[in-house]
């Protein structure tokens, strides 16, 4: 049976009046953001060439969803935290988590924060407060909601960010998680990435709704529907949630409207499952690319300067992999680092004379 084709419905390009959205510095924002989704698209490319090469063990790219990524790692701050589903490598980059840090994870070497034991493309962050992503679909929904809480009972001044795909509104931890979130009236951003795949199920197949935004109706948290890829309505509407978070006012529910540019990872065919246009019509929609044409139109950055940009991120990412690669493996004996307080237990060994 071949695959549905997902129903898109392009929503309208529409610029604010930038001062008011991002402040009297808007032109450095809109640079800064385009450097940073610059070095995403670069990573993006190179690890994936890695991985084919055999030279890392798995990647999961997030082409097509970095202004949203972005807007979240400039919009947030000391005191958020960040519960990322699987796109959201970028978060801690802007967040300040270091390149080369990261690259270390990707290749799992002696470096790694992790020390190898987490899937590669999972990073943990505790330096940013970017919690480590997991490949089990939805639980990070009630874990932001749990450490949002403990933001608030401890008296700190900070939102929990939860990050999840549109397959995962359909996972029972979204609606545990909304519903907890929303009793206790939980500072909590819920932000819903629909790419329109989760994996290779396209979005009329796992819901009926309309619009995934709708969903929070049912649990007292209005949903609203944002242009994802749109770096400045994606700002504007986290920086309005996170503040709303930050004041007590309760939790907020996003849905990110984007479009999916490459296969779920490197583990995955999407010329299985997907209609032959779908990469033209998500190209379409690149938020890479509207941010470059918005940069030109307003004379903000002109071809020299996205020029000088991308041959800088690339030189930063060629530099954290040359760094990584000479990195070797974790020791086997650090397999129990960090497991245990004092080291495992060895039980007595009883010894019997013949």
């Amino acid at each position: 049976m071949p695959a549905a084709t997902p129903k898109v419905v392009p929503l309208p390009y529409q610029v604010a009046d930038l001062e008011a959205a991002l402040g009297p510095k808007w032109p450095d924002t809109l640079r800064e953001a385009y450097r940073w989704m610059t070095l995403g698209r670069t990573l993006d490319s190179r690890m994936l060439g890695l991985q084919r090469q055999g030279r890392i063990g798995f990647y999961g790219p997030a082409t097509g969803q970095e202004a949203v990524s972005v807007a979240v790692g400039l919009a947030s701050g000391k005191d958020d935290w960040i519960v990322p589903g699987l796109r959201e490598q970028l978060v801690a980059l802007v967040r300040g988590h270091p390149l080369p840090v990261y690259m270390h994870h990707l290749f799992a070497d002696d470096r790694d924060p992790a020390r190898g034991r987490q899937m590669p493309c999972h990073p943990t962050a505790r330096d940013v407060n970017y919690v480590s992503m997991s490949s089990v679909v939805g639980t990070q929904i009630i874990h932001a909601v749990g450490l949002g809480l403990a933001l608030q009972r401890k008296g700190v001044p900070g939102a929990a960010l939860a990050f999840f795909g549109d397959g995962a509104t359909s996972a029972n931890d979204f609606h545990s998680g909304l519903n907890f979130g929303a009793v206790l009236n939980a500072p909590v951003v819920f932000c819903c990435t629909n790419n329109q795949w989760a994996i290779s199920v396209p979005v009329d197949r796992q819901t009926k709704v309309a619009r995934l935004a709708d969903k929070g109706d049912a649990y007292g948290i209005p949903g609203v529907q944002v242009d994802g890829t749109d770096f400045v309505a994606s700002h504007v509407a986290l920086r309005r949630a996170i503040e709303k978070a930050r004041e007590g006012r309760g939790p907020s529910y996003l849905e990110f409207v984007l479009y999916r540019m490459t296969a779920h990872s490197s583990s995955d065919d999407p010329t299985r499952y997907q209609a032959s246009d779908w990469m033209q019509r998500a190209v379409a929609h690149d938020p890479y690319r509207r941010l470059e044409g918005l940069l030109q139109t307003l004379g903000v950055l002109d071809k020299s300067g996205r020029q000088k940009i991308a041959d800088a991120m690339d030189r930063e990412v060629k530099a954290a992999i040359v760094e990584a690669e000479v990195i070797g493996p974790p020791a086997a004996e650090s397999m129990t680092s960090d497991v245990w307080a004092s080291g495992p237990y060895v039980p007595p060994v009883e010894i019997h004379e013949a």
